[in-house]
């Protein structure tokens, strides 16, 4: 297998499950050194209360052909994201491609719930996971992403700009989150490029994560049964598509064209030529927009 980022070293920061675990698995599969950080552990739990650990994501990464290196940091902690980045200095001198991917949001928001209805310290703490963790994280890892010319910050979200834009995303809180991160990676990508480094913003489709999963009570090897109740649910993708998406830009010695864009799991599978683990190429966004959100009946042919 072609491992062209042999030598390089990533931070996938919230690498416990869902789209981080993906990412993670799928650069240590091209080769990768990847640090995986977050709050569970096999000694300890987040609220979330889930049982995937960062440990089991750096082991998958270093089985995938990768070095997977289990960190536990809260994100939130200045500190301790500050003793992570000496830490990948120290054992590196180097760091190629920065994703933030930090979220921990699921239980956090109301569905259409307005502003003055919902729980104000939850939709408060929803924006510190999904935003204020990002910029910590930045501020402490780019000065070393920068030491080497080329390097990627991926900032990770839900929805493309141009979705976003015109579509209310569940709830004030939830809208927001998502919307800073997308405008975070403008802004990065107006400091970064000028010093040679690219930041974007990233968009998996209907992920078909481990929650994800949990709630429509079935398996990867059974989703399609989560069709009685959700016949959209067609469009879906595993993790690992959005992961070979950022394994793919991070081998792009062309990447510095995306430099500050938002960019989709399916769209970049159109680009690259990669596919989901059933060789099939979700293009969620297109589909949400010309068949869910139209009223239409549920047909992935063609979106897939």
């Amino acid at each position: 297998m072609s491992q062209p980022l042999k030598g390089r070293v990533a931070l996938v920061a919230g690498a416990s499950r869902g789209a981080g675990r993906g990412i993670a698995v799928e650069l240590g599969a091209v080769g990768a050194t990847v640090y995986v950080t977050g709050r569970t552990t096999r000694e300890q739990r987040s609220e979330y209360d889930r049982p995937e650990t960062i440990e089991d994501t750096a082991d998958l990464v270093t089985e995938a052909g990768g070095h997977g290196i289990a960190v536990p940091t809260d994100h939130l902690e200045p500190d301790q994201v500050r003793v992570l980045v000496d830490r990948i200095a120290d054992e590196q001198g180097r760091l190629d491609v920065l994703v933030n991917d930090v979220w921990g949001g699921e239980k956090l928001f109301g569905w259409d719930t307005p502003i003055w209805e919902h729980d104000l310290d939850k939709g408060l703490r929803l924006l510190r996971l999904a935003v204020e963790t990002h910029a910590i994280t930045s501020h402490h890892a780019l000065p070393l992403l920068l030491r080497h010319p080329g390097g990627l910050v991926v900032e990770m979200t839900d929805g493309t700009a141009d979705y976003n834009r015109d579509h209310y995303r569940n709830s004030f809180f939830y809208d927001l989150a998502k919307a800073s991160v997308l405008r975070m990676a403008f802004a990065l990508g107006h400091e970064l490029g000028p010093r040679g480094a690219t930041a974007l913003a990233l968009t998996p489709g209907w992920l078909r994560s481990e929650m994800m999963l949990d709630g429509f009570g079935v398996r990867e090897d059974n989703w399609r049964d989560a069709l009685t109740q959700v016949p959209h649910f067609a469009i879906s993708e595993t993790p690992r598509y959005v992961g070979r998406a950022v394994a793919a830009l991070a081998a792009d010695p062309d990447v510095a064209r995306f430099n500050g864009a938002s960019l989709s799991s399916g769209g970049l599978a159109q680009e690259y030529g990669f596919t989901d683990l059933d060789g099939s190429r979700p293009d969620a966004w297109r589909y949400l927009v010309e068949v869910q959100d139209a009223g239409k009946p549920a047909d992935t042919t063609g979106y897939r």
